[in-house]
């Protein structure tokens, strides 16, 4: 048990948002024999890990040529690196980044036997016209909107044809995950971070107005899923294992951006004050209106936290975190 408990924890994406989080909460388990992979050459990123305990940093780049000699101590991957800007149109970028990368992380898990758990995205949903189950066999007529999620879906197609794979895998399509530690995502955050920051700025939110006749401004409904239950959600699932697979992760319940925005005016205590602005044009044609998990495959195995509320989240996320610019 002692010797387990030595062996190696790899966090990819370790300075960003939920990769950050993630060793957070395993610092809080007890565990320190943690390798933190990423690009740390951002200031901005570097308050989400430089306080984090762990036994070493490794650029993203240098990762995959030292590895090797150290795979039969190595515990579990959590492959959370990824080019995440669903505005970038550089599909080369996504390519390198999400699509090579990843499979050599996971060949690698393969070679040497080791547990890999990896993040997907809603994004590969695209515009939803096939519905958000994770039925694996959807997965190949799934149509991203963008390069992004092409990218990700791309690496689940890949996953799912290979014979070889890991002694046990898991891909979490994350949905609209907010939460602590997204300070550097700029127009990436959350709709939660960003409308905190503008009612504190301005005593008001900007909503993107609906450009669809079947949706009313401000009810572009997304599902919202605390990063506290999917850190919860990857923890259990390399502690337990269940059956390799693409799950979802969100809480099964869309919400409008409306409430959303009603909820941080809440828990800033100021009275709401909603302005409608045009979707901006590069994103327009691209933008999901509507999202929302199927969540039944992930809760059959039991292993998924009772989801935090909407509200609920909000208020802790804003209460605790973004009032006083603090990190996890």
């Amino acid at each position: 048990f002692f010797i387990e408990m030595q062996k190696k924890i790899i966090v990819t994406g370790a300075a960003g948002f939920i990769g950050s989080c993630l060793v957070g909460k395993l610092n809080e388990l007890g565990y320190e024999n943690l390798i933190l992979v990423d690009d740390f050459s951002s200031i901005l990123k570097e308050p989400n890990w430089v306080n984090k305990k762990y036994e070493m940093c490794i650029p993203r780049e240098d990762f995959l040529q030292g590895v090797h000699e150290c795979s039969c101590d190595i515990e579990v991957v959590f492959h959370l690196g990824a080019r995440t800007d669903t505005t970038e149109m550089n599909e080369k970028v996504f390519d390198a980044l999400n699509l090579t990368y990843s499979k050599q992380i996971f060949n690698f898990c393969s070679q040497y036997r080791i547990p890999l758990l990896y993040a997907s995205s809603a994004a590969t949903y695209g515009a939803g016209e096939l519905g958000y189950s994770d039925d694996h066999h959807l997965i190949p007529l799934l149509r991203p909107l963008n390069p992004y999620g092409i990218s990700k879906n791309e690496f689940d197609k890949w996953v799912l044809q290979q014979n070889i794979t890991p002694p046990f895998w898991a891909g979490f399509k994350f949905f609209n995950v907010y939460g602590p530690n997204e300070y550097h995502k700029h127009r990436m955050a959350s709709v939660v971070f960003h409308s905190a920051n503008q009612i504190r700025n301005t005593g008001k939110v900007r909503l993107f107005r609906s450009h669809r006749p079947d949706y009313a401004d401000g009810m572009q409904k997304r599902d919202f899923v605390y990063v506290f239950d999917v850190i919860e959600t990857l923890i259990r699932f390399w502690q337990h294992r269940p059956v390799s697979g693409i799950y979802n992760l969100g809480t099964g319940k869309a919400e409008p951006f409306l409430r959303v925005a009603e909820a941080v005016f809440e828990a800033l205590e100021f009275s709401p004050a909603i302005e409608f602005i045009d979707t901006p044009i590069d994103i327009r044609d691209k933008y999901q209106y509507f999202t929302q998990a199927d969540i039944r495959k992930i809760q059959a195995t039991g292993l998924t936290p009772d989801f935090t509320s909407l509200y609920d989240g909000i208020i802790d996320y804003v209460g605790r975190f973004l009032k006083y610019q603090k990190y996890y």
